[in-house]
């Protein structure tokens, strides 16, 4: 009806020119009315002209009135001979607007005829006036008959999926056509007269449709079946929820509940879950070996009826399924066997009548049988049946049972696995700990260690007490991040560290520096090792602590770990200030020792965060009660450590813990003696005399040879290759006699032995021979180089 309509006579002159001609080309119908049309063709439609030898239509090129040209589409026929002179009628359109009026004519014809997208117009009565093929597909039989008819006459027992919107969908588009809000996305259940045993879900989309003067004429159903979606979206769901429910804990037998749980009614009417024997016992199945020997043992099973009328085995028997069943199949196999349609007359089936009678009874239709397999390994199988439910077993339900088999199976496996990788932790750890600790002179030290009793297995926490040089002990405590043989494991490399770096009688502070890149090059090697796993994490933090029993001093330095605490006889506990420092393997940070003095009759407490965080998470509480318990620190440290244990730890701690108790003991004045010698080889002989009179006023007569051979060595390699002033210091331990001479230089001697015509080179080499052990320590303004004797025994 928008067509430029134009007539002509036998000559090729309008004779008629409608509005329309004159918006398409801009002439008025008088100043072309009598003209020739061919004055209105370009140069290049100059061979047009009228009449044509047959009616037709092609494109052509106009003038516009303005000039422009024109790009038009040109139909024409001859009109009947009603006059004396023939006469032709010429339609044109713009190409493009034909164009896009064809194109609608196209999409018109695809919704009605081919679209997926089902049509139904309901008139202002909501019965329904017309639908497309799509829509027609969902009815059987002709449409005539679901003519005049409602929504809810059409699908009866139907439900409305979304609360926010009425029950009935007859009530959805009385609301539509009244107020003309549009209704989009409406999820609708039901099942439609073409396919009535099967149920579906749509998404369900209404709008009025009105006349050009707004006038109510009914309204427009839009519908997509969406009944894969809505499954896939509860199958999703199920998994999401069966992520959170399976496997909430280690315990086997309740794993095997909550997949259970999973399964019915969501899944399947009645499911049985059967392990192998030897997962039961906690040994590494073989499904093959249990396929031929029939080791098969009931651990669940649960139906939508109380009574399980399927069940043929108690919870806890052994399973006989005949031989050729499928679940000895899917043991063999590894994979899983569905009868979406079972055939009751299988031989399996005819070989055990008990079974084949309840299903007959029960009128059980479909049967599914999956493997719990992980990690390469199946355990056992679940059998999943359906007799209430009347649709069969699809691909899509085996996907998702397979899928919850695989979490319950790692789950199974998890809990099978834990008891003996708990066990095989905690001797790990036992193993690389110390124990007994080393009796000491300048402390008398307890412990405990208690691994966690959870899920997270042992962990890397650890504690030492090193003796050093000139009587002096190293105390430390640390906690290697994470839990299991892994942790256990890099505690165990750590510690073995901490001995190596204390045996150089290094500060503290040094300690842990060393210590730290030591912890990076771990990391380092764990990350190559496993890019992308939680094993490729190494960290840890420490407190490491020297006590030097003649300054009656304690230096510490800490690395990201919980300060110790020191217990007075006469005031309240104190947890001293000392600079936390970050934990072992950050890196790029200092670490800085702080000097604390220790009273006589004090007791020192190092431990890791598991004791005060173990209550309630809080550390200032912990500490608190922390210093409750260290009160009194007269007492026996055995009870003191009872005292911790039954006071900071619950019964079930969530991470392990690890505490030293130690009672420092200050040496007498009378067992230490200090001399300040010149800076000259007279010296040498100064300090033998010197040192041959201690020991004689020691009783340690019999150690004056050796010691003075050392004290000799030590001050002469002083004189001649140090700076002064040099001292010599005599320390007497309850089972150690240790020579120590300071100079001012930093160059570190070096043990060597000497080739044959040498003079020197010797000295070191007979220090080494005779003395226990021999160290250098650094210090300030210089270093220490002392050796030690064992007293002999009275």
């Amino acid at each position: 009806m928008r067509a430029a309509a134009v007539t002509l006579d036998g000559e090729g002159l309008v004779t008629g020119w409608s509005p329309e001609a004159e918006r398409l080309l801009g002439y008025r119908a008088q100043e072309v009315v009598g003209h020739a049309l061919g004055t209105l063709w370009t140069q290049g439609e100059a061979g047009w002209s009228f009449p044509e030898a047959s009616a037709g239509c092609r494109s052509a090129m106009l003038r516009h009135r303005s000039g422009r040209l024109v790009r038009v589409v040109a139909a024409w026929r001859q009109l009947p001979d009603t006059v004396a002179v023939p006469s032709f009628l010429l339609l044109l359109a713009g190409a493009e607007e034909l164009r896009e009026w064809e194109l609608q004519q196209a999409l018109l014809h695809g919704i009605t005829r081919h679209s997926s997208v089902a049509l139904t117009i309901y008139g202002p009565d909501l019965r329904v006036a017309w639908a497309n093929n799509a829509a027609r597909r969902e009815l059987a039989g002709a449409f005539a008959k679901y003519a005049r008819r409602s929504e809810d006459e059409l699908y009866p027992g139907g439900e409305v999926l979304s609360s926010q919107y009425p029950p009935s969908v007859t009530q959805i588009m009385s609301r539509v056509l009244d107020a003309g809000d549009a209704v989009v996305g409406l999820h609708y259940r039901g099942r439609p007269p073409a396919d009535p045993g099967r149920e579906h879900v749509w998404s369900l989309s209404y709008y009025r449709l009105q006349d050009a003067k707004g006038r109510p004429l009914g309204v427009c159903e839009e519908s997509v079946d969406v009944t894969d979606l809505h499954r896939a979206q509860q199958r999703l769901a199920l998994l999401n929820e069966a992520s959170v429910v399976i496997g909430s804990t280690l315990d086997l037998q309740r794993t095997v509940g909550e997949l259970a749980e999973v399964l019915v009614p969501r899944v399947a009417d009645f499911t049985a879950i059967d392990l192998i024997g030897e997962v039961l016992a906690g040994r590494e199945p073989d499904a093959r070996s249990a396929a031929t020997a029939g080791d098969l043992c009931r651990v669940m099973h649960r139906s939508v009826r109380e009574d399980l009328p399927e069940a043929v085995v108690a919870p806890g028997g052994k399973v006989d399924y005949p031989e050729g069943a499928p679940q000895w199949q899917c043991l063999a196999t590894g994979h899983s066997v569905m009868n979406a349609e079972l055939d009751l007359s299988q031989p399996w089936l005819f070989q055990d009548q008990v079974r084949s009678a309840r299903m007959r009874t029960l009128g059980i239709h479909s049967h599914l049988v999956v493997p719990l397999r992980a990690r390469g390994v199946t355990m056992g199988v679940a059998t999943l049946m359906r007799w209430r439910d009347p649709d069969p077993f699809a691909a899509e339900d085996l996907l998702l049972v397979e899928e919850l088999a695989a979490r319950a199976a790692v789950c199974i496996d998890n809990a099978r696995r834990f008891t003996r990788e708990h066990q095989s932790a905690l001797t790990l750890q036992r193993n690389l700990l110390p124990h007994e600790l080393p009796a000491h002179a300048a402390v008398e030290a307890a412990y405990r260690y208690l691994p966690t009793d959870t899920e997270a297995g042992v962990g890397g926490d650890w504690f030492d007490v090193l003796p050093l040089a000139c009587g002096r002990v190293g105390l430390v405590v640390g906690d290697v991040v994470g839990h299991g043989i892994h942790a256990a494991a890099t505690m165990g490399r750590l510690r073995t560290a901490v001995h190596t770096l204390a045996d150089l009688d290094l500060p503290p502070e040094e300690l842990l520096a060393h210590l730290d890149d030591l912890v990076s090059r771990l990391a380092e090697e764990a990350e190559a090792a496993h890019p992308s796993g939680v094993e490729g994490i190494v960290g840890a933090s420490c407190l490491y602590g020297v006590y030097d029993p003649v300054t009656r001093r304690a230096t510490f330095a800490r690395a990201g770990h919980p300060p110790p605490a020191l217990a007075h006889l006469n005031a309240p506990v104190e947890f001293p200030d000392i600079p936390a420092g970050p934990p072992l393997g950050v890196g790029g940070m200092p670490f800085e020792a702080t000097e604390v003095d220790i009273p006589e009759g004090c007791v020192l407490a190092l431990y890791t965060d598991g004791l005060i965080t173990a209550s309630d998470g809080d550390t200032d509480t912990g500490l608190a009660r922390l210093g409750f318990t260290l009160a009194h620190p007269d007492r026996p440290l055995e009870e003191i450590c009872d005292t911790m244990e039954r006071t900071l730890l619950p019964d079930r701690s969530r991470d392990d813990v690890a505490f030293l108790v130690a009672r420092p003991r200050p040496l007498p004045t009378d067992h230490v003696v200090t001399w300040d010698l010149a800076f000259e080889p007279a010296a040498v002989a100064q300090a033998r005399s010197l040192t041959r009179d201690r020991l004689t006023l020691w009783g340690l007569e019999e150690l004056g040879f050796t010691t003075e051979l050392i004290v000799s060595e030590l001050v002469t390699n002083a004189i001649r290759h140090a700076s002064g002033p040099v001292a010599l210091r005599l320390i007497r331990t309850e089972n150690r006699l240790s020579c120590a001479v300071s100079d001012h230089s930093s160059t570190a001697p070096h043990l060597r032995r000497a080739q044959t015509g040498e003079e020197g080179g010797r000295g070191l080499f007979l220090v080494a021979q005779f003395a226990l052990r021999w160290s250098t320590r650094y210090t300030a303004d210089g270093k220490i180089i002392s050796a030690e004797l064992p007293l002999p025994m009275l």
